[in-house]
């Protein structure tokens, strides 16, 4: 495995929420530059704020190019656009936030595309204010999949002992059985597959769970559709050489993955795999991704406009994220 250690680049959310004062807050924590070279997409003057609110004693650095950072603990190098007022209270939604919270994420992908990034870490934005401020998201996920030109990304949950793709993830169960079929699964375990490779693992070993309880059980549970939607994806996947078990029951197949038997479940929907992730604890699970040509993280929160400027804001969630975006980056060097 290389030494080499991933440059993630921290995009800083929306500047009234808690963003500017998790990002500070994390990159007070020496392990991080253990882990990776953080470089903060924002606004340094918005950061200096936080900063001063959660009484840090780091010091912000302002650069225009990522071949500037130093990457040293005690320096936050930010990248800086210059977009928010420094009046601009925090804890309000504001279009100005809204539209530079796509500013940094914009930014993010042309570096990510120079090669200048490993990964994105994505601190909260706030949807309406993002619309706000003249782009039209849903949120993240199909900002980065639009200005990538992706067309279909998946979500995966990754949390330390566990990592969960999801073939389907917010919409109703029935409407995911619905949508469910070979060509999906297929086109999910491929991404998983292709993720955990650049990340170093060169054999994944992926476990795809059954819609139905225990997987059907020959056809005495449901209708059949473990062999109609999930088995032809299987065969197909193992004739070309990849490492794939199942249908298997959900309910042992996430507890061997615990144990070491799997590096990746496959979930068939929302519940299904974010269940067994969220039992391991909010603060353990980061939000993945994948599909797109460089890995995303973020944290598992939103903006907190109640709390946001009284430096009260938990950053574990961004620490995970961090970790988990530096386990998952594209080896380089």
């Amino acid at each position: 495995m290389s030494n080499y250690l991933p440059v993630i680049g921290i995009t800083m959310g929306d500047a009234t929420g808690v963003g500017p004062e998790i990002i500070v807050k994390s990159l007070a924590h020496e392990v991080v530059y253990q882990q990776c070279r953080p470089l903060v997409i924002g606004d340094a003057q918005r950061l200096e704020q936080a900063n001063e609110i959660v009484k840090g004693s780091a010091k912000v650095r302002r650069i225009q190019d990522a071949g500037e950072a130093r990457y040293e603990p005690g320096i936050i190098d930010c990248i800086d656009l210059a977009l928010i007022p420094a009046d601009l209270p925090f804890g309000q939604l504001s279009p100005i936030a809204g539209n530079a919270a796509y500013q940094y994420i914009a930014r993010a992908v042309q570096m990510a595309e120079a090669g200048q990034i490993d990964a994105i870490c994505t601190a909260p934005l706030n949807k309406e204010a993002l619309h706000a401020g003249g782009h039209k998201y849903p949120g993240h996920t199909e900002m980065l999949a639009h200005l990538t030109q992706v067309d279909e990304v998946s979500m995966m949950l990754v949390a330390p002992q566990l990592r969960v793709i999801h073939v389907t993830t917010h919409m109703g169960i029935i409407d995911a059985i619905r949508k469910i079929e070979p060509g999906l699964v297929q086109r999910t375990i491929e991404r998983g597959n292709a993720t955990l490779i650049k990340a170093g693992i060169s054999r994944p070993r992926i476990g795809v769970c059954g819609i139905n309880p225990h997987a059907g059980e020959n056809g005495l549970f449901g209708y059949g559709e473990e062999e109609e939607k999930i088995i032809p994806a299987i065969k197909l996947l193992q004739t070309q050489g990849l490492d794939v078990t199942g249908p298997l029951p959900a309910d042992t197949l996430f507890f061997r993955a615990g144990r070491g038997d799997f590096d990746l479940v496959v979930a068939m929907y929302h519940d299904q795999g974010h269940g067994p992730v969220k039992v391991l604890g909010l603060e353990a699970g980061v939000n993945v991704t994948v599909g797109l040509d460089v890995i995303r993280t973020s944290v598992d929160h939103g903006t907190a406009f109640d709390i946001a400027g009284k430096g009260i804001a938990d950053e574990r969630s961004l620490l995970e994220a961090l970790r988990q975006g530096a386990e998952l980056a594209t080896r380089r060097g």
